[in-house]
């Protein structure tokens, strides 16, 4: 009998040493999932049971400053008051609200200005005061420090804070480059420094234990200040923003897109011209990235904020089948496990855009029908997939 104890005790030890992560492995990767035109203005009595059958764990959702749906286009008189009657909170309150029912956390990411900000320009442009943007930071992390009561109740409290959205990218961000003399400076850089420290510091002064990520690039871009649409590239923004004195944040965020339909998580993005190393940063080369964040900024923790893979139905340009859209999903999510510095991988979206020149990554179709993605996303955030 003793044998038989001793045999069965073996194969189990044998078996937790086959399913527990190696020493190198994260222990604290979650996925979740980012759709701001499904989470934050859908129907939230459709989509957060959806989300809940999909065991969701996490939600990422943009916290806009000013810009469209933002919280402050009017100026606030007490800016760092939640309660000031400028500010409407009402789409980030149900969300925090309804992340909670469903035991799901939220991450927020405040972006965009107002006009009162920056002197009348567009929402992708930097405030001219630092200090209004910390401002406002603080009243957020005010507002979900998990004791604020809000029309609807106590706010549970939001612990995750991104700044910004791909401030590489003139989409997000603008002007990127600004000509001093005969040089070309790289002012995304130097105006994204101030926006992640103003934005730091104000989470931080209310919520210490808070964590906050910086960065929060694009995988891609030209750094030609002439070109028709100036961007620049992870590597070379990642050095400038540290060059500006970007610091106090706890992770530095990226967004590791694939190029090509051809490319799988593993496949390295293709050379640049005459054979130069790849500028940009996708899954493929992501401890490229990794090795330059230590490099440059010691242990800070790495979160994939915003990752994906479109699909064939219906974009036929850069779409892949269904089934490596699910194939490709558990492929990201076990690379970045066994990195034990990331904590956090995000999918792009949850359902498809309307417009087929936007994005079709959702595991969701537009009429709702499930694709395998959904599935592969269900296992991994119940912990079947390890």
């Amino acid at each position: 009998m003793r044998r038989l104890a001793l045999l069965l005790a073996t194969a189990v030890y044998a078996v937790a040493l086959v399913l527990a992560p190696t020493a190198d492995a994260s222990r604290f990767l979650r996925i979740g999932i980012y759709d701001d035109a499904e989470i934050l203005f859908g129907n939230p009595d459709y989509v957060f049971p959806i989300l809940q059958q999909m065991s969701t764990k996490l939600i990422r959702a943009n916290l806009r400053w000013g810009g469209p749906n933002g919280v402050a286009n009017t100026r606030p008189g007490n800016p760092s008051d939640p309660a000031d009657p400028a500010y409407d909170w009402s789409a980030y309150d149900r969300t925090v609200l309804r992340g909670k029912a469903i035991g799901a956390e939220v991450m927020l990411s405040i972006v965009g200005t107002p006009s009162w900000a920056n002197g009348g320009r567009p929402w992708n442009t930097a405030p001219t005061k630092a200090i209004d943007l910390r401002r406002f930071a603080v009243a957020a992390a005010r507002r979900y420090n998990g004791t604020f009561v809000g029309p609807d109740g106590r706010l549970p409290a939001v612990r995750l804070w991104l700044a910004w959205n791909e401030p590489n990218n003139p989409v997000f961000l603008q002007p990127q480059y600004a000509q001093v003399g005969s040089r070309w400076v790289l002012q995304s850089a130097k105006d994204y420094a101030r926006i992640c420290d103003s934005i730091a510091s104000g989470v931080k002064s209310i919520q210490r234990k808070a964590r906050v990520a910086c960065g929060v690039t694009a995988p891609r871009g030209n750094n030609n200040p002439t070109s028709n649409r100036p961007s620049s590239s992870p590597i070379t923004f990642l050095r400038a923003m540290k060059a500006a004195g970007a610091s106090g944040f706890d992770a530095y965020a990226h967004h590791p897109y694939y190029g090509t339909r051809n490319e799988t998580p593993s496949t390295p993005p293709p050379q640049g011209a005459r054979g130069q190393a790849a500028t940009a940063v996708t899954l493929g080369n992501f401890e490229v990235l990794a090795k330059e964040v230590k490099r440059l900024y010691g242990n800070v923790r790495l979160w994939v904020t915003e990752y994906g893979y479109q699909t064939s139905p219906p974009d036929r340009l850069f779409g892949v089948t269904w089934a490596n859209q699910a194939n490709y999903m558990r492929e990201a999510y076990l690379k970045l496990r066994a990195n034990p510095k990331v904590d956090v991988f995000v999918w792009f979206l949850l359902r498809d855009e309307a417009r087929l020149g936007g994005w079709q990554s959702g595991v969701y179709t537009r009429r709702y029908i499930r694709k395998d993605a959904r599935e592969v996303f269900e296992q991994i955030s119940s912990g079947r997939i390890r």
